[in-house]
């Protein structure tokens, strides 16, 4: 048995399997608080008890007991030891009382202090360090059955749901105890009926936990890291004292040229660990690994009552029975029925203060929390340190995805000022806005609308060019190839954190199965069995088998759950409703977006009968922009609800892990976000002007409402206007806004509730708070798939549409600068620290990564090749231009319409609102002219322009990614320096274990040697000398070498 692994603490091995069985029959509902028991529990060892060894002269194990059957010793006797003042030595709660002893975990859980004479002073529990062996409160009456209360004093009022909370909660504190780790309670907080447990892990089981968790722990030996040379070596220093000014005044950021050697950690090995300063081996971010990790194995089984009568009381009972056997009930499904409230590991200190204590927290507060150091690098080794490598790798690749924005910001910028520069060489929007040509086009609406002039929409074309020119399309390629050099980059700077955080060779183990599935496997077992035992009852037995059944029987009472799994037809009602679920929410999304199409429709016919000529000259700009704003309210409210649906639809699922909860819920959110929040840009750029039919045959919607088209020069400016305002919008609404104000306003609601709940005492509310007061206060941390959601979104921005919006990359790292300072000061200052976790890559992250670029590259295809103009003037240029010009390619693209065609109660009800009357008005399509043999029928032209717009999608995509796949096979996933540096280390390490096998193999030689030595007299002939000798050579040295450690 392991050092720590004792069941029940300092019983000796007569003893011990007496006190087992006594509380096995506990266990299994015999009266608790027999004698044997009662002894066994009160020998505590002392290497479990939390008490300092010169305070053990009494043993206050039982204190609460005594005070919950009616007994309170004198004050004088409880309150000796707070002479001092206990919080300045144990640092405001980040030691126990003793100022020794880290806290490296806190349990809170809410409790009600009954009235009558139960209501007692709880200070006394700051003494109660020692929290009792497993379940040593059972030992006294349960509440209301032989509790000892005053005369005269009402029997207080049975809450049977609290006082099985309270129950599991000693059972899984006395099984905390169990497993080594020391426990301390505090119920006499500031806050009104909240206790807390202080959770400290001793070396033992620090080691212990290490070893099994396999977690790498620097050596003795260290090694230099292989430098660069000649030209490279001159490069990287200049750079350095360039960057200087801007890198985190951290020694963890600076540049090491020595690395110690990390193994993973073995208590036979533990002479070749750096323990030189063993206090701080382990460190707090590692200590509260290990103590999570005991927390979510530790069980807790037992019920203290079965609520109900008759079969219902029948049913929970033997619930509770297999309940016991399956024994899979850990911290999570704790907190999930409400046993505790919370658990957390604790800040380092407080992070701003005159006085306060130098630590981690307030060094990143200062160095990376901060929006005065927005222009510096992240201390991202820091971060790690602080709060994991999950969390380090979600602000490294932050931070790489930042950096790499800024090229592809410049590109933007430098296409953005071609645009503008050539915008008076544009031919196409120059001979728009010509008076002279004064082209009379058809109405966009019917009957409201009348007959327009085509140069009042000059302002709109010459917008276009600015976007749609042909440094667009260089542009979209230079997107393209962004994408794959990011995916690749990111791939290199991953590899170097995993060499820099020694998890080169981790490898993720299965999680523990949630509490939830362990129910729902529990809750099928149950009804497997009680299925079982129906058959039974109705097949006769035979006499011959009754033992052979009751055999079988107990045995798979004992093993009930090992066997049994959630299999696809347990799911399949889950995953039913996920489908339908997920197509009932897309086609919510759709109908938003066909109810903006009718708004956009109905605002621009009644625009259209404004006597104002501003409005109405306007129409389009003004349609545009107000359906643009109901889209963005629209997606900024639907993301928030098919957030907590993508959560409810996993929760049904009953996934088995964590990690299979999180990725599920992952794509559920991604498909369902995707979906709301690029449906009105995809409507813009491919679907819009696509279906309106011809004047004379228009297509309706609902038989009332006629298909909104293009504007003459486009659709491309709408699209850019689109992607703009919803772009901007979520980053200035979504994800700033929105992550300063719902935390700072759900603080306030907490402080506002505290304040009615707790009664107002000016000396209580003086005092400091005990650190895990503190960060009780502060909102949980929920994970980190909404930061990662806001950015995959945002990087779909900037990448699917960026033909039509070059400035996207631009105002996503703006947005991105603000977004690292401001999560770093929510991980900081708002929110618990979160448990660290071990991962040694981003995730799913990537491979929704990588499919985005991967679709970025069709659909920039698509937007180039049908959305914009381009691939018209080409045709036209090189096939229908007579001088080899765009001279003319405005006139190409309109055909004619007769306005006698019109249809019945279609025509402007103003047709003379031009001044003249119209006979032939122009409409944007490539169809046969009135006066042709087949009028209205697409023309050649159309097929023409058709296949040349196909042709270029299929070589623009199969082009870029060869391209981009050329990029992914040209840069190596691992930096060449990194892989010889993994190298090194595993020579290294091959060397350290043969240098300590050979000096092994020495000493057993030189060992053998003095015992040949001292043989050697006992072989003379003379046989009083050879006994004198054989006598006086003794037992071999204590110092010899007995196969373990040196």
């Amino acid at each position: 048995m392991l050092e720590g692994d004792i069941g029940l603490e300092g019983l000796s091995p007569k003893e011990a399997p007496t006190a087992q069985a006594a509380g096995a029959v506990d266990g299994e509902g015999a009266p608790p608080g027999g004698p044997r028991e009662q002894a066994a529990k009160m020998r505590v060892h002392e290497k479990y008890s939390t008490l300092p060894a010169e305070d053990r002269s009494v043993h206050i194990i039982n204190i609460c007991a005594i005070e919950d059957i009616g007994y309170l010793p004198s004050e004088g006797t409880l309150l000796n030891s707070l002479s001092v003042d206990p919080d300045a030595k144990c640092k405001y709660g980040l030691y126990f009382r003793d100022g020794k002893r880290k806290v490296d975990y806190i349990l809170v859980y809410h409790h009600k202090r009954p009235s009558g004479s139960r209501a007692l002073p709880r200070r006394v529990l700051h003494n109660d360090t020692a929290l009792g062996a497993r379940g040593a409160k059972q030992d006294q009456p349960l509440p209301g059955k032989g509790a000892q209360v005053e005369a005269g004093s009402p029997e207080p009022p049975m809450d049977y749901h609290e006082d099985d909370k309270q129950f599991r909660r000693e059972e899984y504190e006395g099984n905390l105890l169990e497993a080594g780790l020391e426990l301390e309670r505090d119920q006499d907080t500031k806050i009104h009926g909240v206790g807390f447990v202080k959770i400290h892990a001793p070396w033992h089981v620090l080691c212990r936990e290490a070893e099994f968790l396999k977690l790498k722990m620097p050596t003795k030996k260290m090694y230099h890291i292989s430098e660069t040379r000649g030209l490279l070596k001159t490069i990287n220093s200049v750079l350095q004292k360039i960057t200087d000014p801007i890198q985190p005044k951290v020694a963890e950021h600076r540049p090491q040229t020595t690395k110690r050697l990390y193994y993973p950690f073995s208590r036979e090995k533990q002479h070749l660990f750096d323990l030189s300063e063993k206090d701080s081996f382990f460190d707090s971010k590692t200590r509260s690994t290990i103590v999570y990790e005991i927390l979510k194995r530790t069980t807790c089984t037992k019920a203290k009552y079965s609520m109900g009568q008759g079969e219902a009381r029948k049913k929970d009972s033997a619930l509770l029975s297999k309940r016991r056997k399956c024994g899979k009930y850990g911290i999570t499904s704790l907190l999930a029925n409400g046993v505790y409230s919370a658990a957390y590991p604790l800040h380092d200190g407080d992070y701003e203060g005159d006085h306060v204590e130098f630590n981690d927290r307030k060094l990143l507060y200062e160095e990376w929390a901060s929006y005065g150091v927005f222009y510096k690098y992240q201390p991202i080794d820091l971060v790690r340190k602080y709060f994991g490598e999950k969390i380090g790798l979600y602000f490294a690749w932050l931070g790489a995805y930042t950096q790499m924005l800024i090229p592809a910001s410049i590109v933007g910028i430098i296409v953005f000022l071609y645009g503008c520069a050539t915008v008076d060489q544009n031919i196409p929007s120059m001979e728009m806005c010509d008076q002279r040509y004064n082209i009379t086009m058809c109405p966009l609406c019917d009957k409201t609308c009348s007959y327009w002039k085509m140069s009042s929409a000059c302002a709109t074309a010459r917008a276009s060019h600015l976007f749609d020119n042909p440094a667009t399309v260089f542009f979209s390629v230079f997107m393209a190839l962004w994408a794959a050099t990011f995916m690749e980059h990111w791939k290199r700077k991953q590899m170097r954190l995993n060499y820099r955080w020694d998890l080169t060779g981790f490898e993720e183990e299965e999680d523990h199965p949630r509490a939830e599935y362990e129910a729902r496997v529990l809750e099928k077992s149950l009804r497997k069995e009680s299925k079982n035992k129906e058959k039974r009852r109705h097949v006769p037995e035979e006499s011959t088998n009754k033992w052979k059944q009751r055999v079988k029987s107990a045995m798979a009472g004992v093993k009930l759950t090992d066997k049994v799994k959630l299999t696809w037809k347990d799911r399949f009602p889950a995953y039913l409703t996920n489908l339908v679920s997920i197509i009932f929410m897309i086609a919510v999304t759709f109908a938003i977006v066909l109810g903006v199409i009718i708004y956009r429709i109905s605002m621009a016919a009644a625009l259209a009968m404004n006597s104002s000529p501003s409005v109405r000259s306007n129409i389009r700009v003004t349609v545009t922009a107000t359906a643009v704003i109901i889209n963005l309210v629209v997606i900024i409210l639907l993301d928030e609800v098919y957030g907590c649906i993508a959560r409810w639809l996993t929760k049904i699922e009953v996934p088995k892990t964590e990690k299979s909860f999180e990725e599920r819920l992952i794509f559920k959110a991604f498909l369902l976000k995707f979906v709301n929040s690029y449906t009105p840009i995809f409507y813009v750029a491919f679907f819009k002007g696509r279906f309106v039919g011809r004047p004379g045959d228009y297509v309706y919607i609902f038989r009332s409402f006629r298909m909104e088209e293009c504007a003459p020069g486009g659709c491309l400016m709408e699209l850019c206007i689109q992607l703009s305002i919803i772009m901007l919008g979520k980053q200035l609404i979504q994800n700033n806004l929105f992550e300063i104000g719902i935390p700072k306003m759900k603080k306030l609601i907490r402080r506002l509730r505290r304040r009615r709940q707790s009664p107002s005492d000016h000396e209580e509310q003086g005092k400091r708070k005990q650190r895990y007061e503190v960060d009780y206060n502060l909102e949980p941390f929920a994970g980190l798939t909404p930061e990662y959601m806001e950015m995959i979104i945002q990087f779909g921005f900037v990448t699917l549409f960026v033909a039509s919006f070059p400035l996207a990359p631009l105002f996503a790292l703006l947005n991105n600068i603000i977004e690292i300072r401001l999560d770093a000061k929510k991980f900081v200052t708002e929110l618990r620290r979160p448990v660290a976790v071990r991962a040694k890559d981003i995730g799913i992250w990537y491979n929704i990564l990588r499919g985005v670029g991967k679709l970025a590259v069709i659909i920039n295809a698509f937007v180039i090749s049908f959305t914009s103009d381009f691939i018209p003037r080409l045709v036209y240029l090189y096939m229908y231009s007579q001088n080899g010009t765009m001279h003319g390619f405005v006139n190409h693209t309109l055909s004619s319409f007769n306005v006698s065609d019109f249809q019945n109660g279609t025509a402007p009800n103003d047709p003379l609102d031009l001044g003249y009357e119209v006979q032939i008005c122009r409409y944007k399509d490539y169809r046969e002219p009135p006066w042709s043999e087949h009028k209205y029928d697409i023309s050649k032209d159309f097929w023409a322009v058709l296949a040349a717009r196909l042709a270029f999608v299929i070589v623009f995509q199969n082009l870029v990614m060869f391209m981009s796949d050329f990029v992914d096979w040209v840069i190596p996933d691992i930096p060449k320096d990194i892989s010889q540096q993994i190298h090194k280390e595993k020579v290294l390490m091959v060397e350290l274990f043969m240098r300590e096998e050979q000096g092994k193999q020495q000493l057993l030689d030189t060992w053998m040697e003095k015992e040949r030595a001292r043989e050697e007299p006992c072989n003379n002939h003379n046989p009083k000398a050879r006994s004198d000798s054989c006598s006086s050579s003794g037992p071999a040295p204590s110092h010899a070498y007995h196969g373990g450690a040196l």
